[in-house]
């Protein structure tokens, strides 16, 4: 871990630098200054109060999704179901939020609501948990499997199921109480951002659970399973229930990233409402490698292309700023197992020679 650890910075910097000269070249392709779309980059995030709310605002369910993702990870359990996990959290919280009692608490709604959308979250992670648990299927295509699912299950239960104001596909307005409030309360500056206190309980959630792979028994037990399972197995350590639990917590976070986009934003739920922060959590987690200022750099990293994206949109395609985050976390990935590699070789020089002398 400690070795892991030590490439985690040269690596993610390197992917950083690759990122940077692919934009330039991406730019230069379709005709622009690479300067200037850098400068508009700027100043259409945090050039301006309202264009760092708006990366806030992005950048709050990608820290959500990042750290369910990371947890995954730490397992050694890849989660590319958080976007299904996160929609019908989402779906949940709205739900929940709509059906509350107008003059409930906040002491009581935002619990309530935020406690459905986890839950829900965690049993749609069940089912792909269940399958690796109990007979060895791989996550990554049962999650992605319960991706395509809950796509069919949301469609249905808004409009067949009568969760949808009718001729709508939206849920209907979330109780006040239930309503996270926006930052511009407090920050003026920020008026107009979509930016929420969503934000503060994601910075918290990171600490938390990166925290707890230290402190707790159950994150240090999936830390080492992540490295060698059958050791830890060998150990008495119930290898097939920390999987499934670790999976099923995962779930739990990213249906919490509804804090941001159902109760922080909108105020109800409508179909599509936060689609691709789940799989935006997956290059968050990349680039965080379980660090939690890690993570939330990356979650700001990832916002501040997608806000500079709509930035740039008049003069190259805003998926460009997709394609560039693919490139940071293959880079990323690519520059690790250069490092993990070089440390190899070097940390085995020293055996090699005192063999040659003998």
């Amino acid at each position: 871990m400690k070795l892991a650890s030590s490439r985690s910075l040269p690596a993610a910097v390197a992917g950083l630098a690759i990122g940077w000269l692919a934009f330039c070249v991406l730019v230069w392709l379709y005709g622009a200054s690479p300067r200037a779309m850098a400068g508009l980059v700027f100043e259409g995030t945090w050039g301006t109060s309202y264009g760092a709310g708006q990366v806030l605002f992005k950048a709050t369910p990608l820290l959500f999704t990042g750290i369910a993702v990371d947890l995954a990870l730490r397992a050694g359990l890849f989660n590319i179901g958080a976007e299904g996990q996160l929609a019908v959290g989402s779906l949940a919280a709205g739900v929940i939020g709509a059906h509350l009692p107008p003059g409930t608490p906040a002491l009581v709604a935002l619990p309530l609501a935020v406690g459905g959308a986890m839950a829900a979250g965690a049993l749609w992670a069940l089912v792909p948990a269940l399958l690796k648990g109990r007979f060895g299927a791989h996550e990554v295509i049962s999650t992605i499997m319960m991706n395509r699912i809950a796509d069919s299950a949301i469609g249905l239960a808004l409009g067949a199921g009568g969760l949808a104001l009718t001729g709508t596909v939206r849920t209907a307005d979330v109780a006040s109480g239930a309503r996270v409030a926006r930052l511009e309360t407090w920050f003026p500056s920020l008026n107009g951002s979509a930016a929420s206190f969503a934000l503060l309980f994601g910075v918290a959630g990171t600490f938390l659970v990166t925290g707890s792979y230290r402190r707790t028994r159950f994150g240090r037990e999936i830390g080492l399973i992540g490295q060698n399972a059958r050791a830890m197995a060998a150990e008495k350590v119930p290898v097939r229930a920390r999987l499934e639990q670790a999976l099923v917590i995962s779930g739990a976070i990213a249906g919490a990233a509804s804090l941001g986009t159902v109760l922080g934003y909108k105020g109800y739920f409508e179909e599509g409402l936060g689609a691709g922060a789940g799989f935006g959590g997956l290059a968050v987690a990349i680039l965080g490698r379980g660090s939690a200022l890690g993570l939330i750099f990356a979650a700001l990293l990832f916002g501040t292309l997608q806000q500079g994206g709509l930035a740039v949109n008049a003069f190259v395609p805003k998926e460009l700023m997709d394609v560039l985050t693919g490139v940071v976390v293959c880079a990323v990935a690519l520059a690790d197992e250069a490092f993990a590699r070089r440390a190899g070789m070097a940390s085995s020089a020293p055996t090699l020679a005192k063999v040659g002398t003998s």
